[in-house]
C-alpha cells in the first residue's frame, strides 16, 4: 500500500536524523544532491546542491518512474526493483526504496562513480530506513496540533479581516 505524506509527518528530530545522513552520503560518495520523495510524488526533503529544475514536477515524475518499475518487475516475476539507475551523459540519478514508501534520490555526475555511490547508497537506505519506520510508526501523530492551537489561530484569522 502507498501512503501519501498527508497520513504522516517527522518532527524535528526526525528532519536533522534525515539530514545529518543525507549529507553524510553525499560527502562520502561524492555526490551532489539527495532528495526525497513519497510514494505520492511528494517532495520531502532535498539536501545538498539545490537543483537547477523544478523539483516538485521532478518529484511527481519520480513517483512515476518507480511505480511504472515496480509494474515491470511483476511482469517478470519479480515482486518489485528496490533500485535504479539512469546514466546519462554528464548527470546520473540513481533510486532507492526507503521502507516501500519514500525514494531516496541521488544526482551525481563525472566527479564520483557509480561504483562509490552504490558502496555508500547500502548504509545511508539503511539508515533512513529506521528512521522512516520510526517516523510512520508514529503515523500522524508528530503533526497533531496542542489542544486549542486551531482555536487560537482561527481568533488570529478573524481579526485579520476586522
Amino acid at each position: 500500500m502507498s501512503v501519501g505524506a498527508a497520513t504522516w509527518s517527522f518532527t524535528e528530530d526526525d528532519f536533522g536524523a534525515i539530514t545529518i545522513t543525507l549529507q553524510r552520503f553525499l560527502y562520502d560518495a561524492k555526490a551532489r544532491c539527495a532528495l526525497l520523495v513519497d510514494r505520492s510524488g511528494q517532495l520531502v526533503a532535498t539536501v545538498g546542491e539545490p537543483p537547477n529544475f523544478d523539483a516538485t514536477a521532478f518529484a511527481t515524475l519520480t513517483a512515476a518512474d518507480f511505480s511504472a518499475n515496480d509494474q515491470l518487475a511483476r511482469l517478470i516475476g519479480e515482486s518489485d526493483f528496490n533500485v535504479l539507475f539512469h546514466q546519462g551523459e554528464k548527470e546520473s540519478m540513481y533510486l532507492a526504496d526507503i521502507a516501500r514508501r519514500v525514494i531516496l534520490v541521488v544526482l551525481f555526475d563525472n566527479r564520483t562513480t557509480l561504483g562509490l555511490v552504490r558502496l555508500r547508497m547500502k548504509s545511508a537506505v539503511d539508515e533512513l530506513t529506521k528512521t522512516f519506520e520510526g517516523v510512520f510508526s508514529r503515523g500522524g501523530s508528530a503533526s497533531t496540533p496542542p489542544p486549542g492551537f486551531l482555536a487560537g489561530a482561527e481568533d488570529e484569522i478573524d481579526r485579520l479581516f476586522q
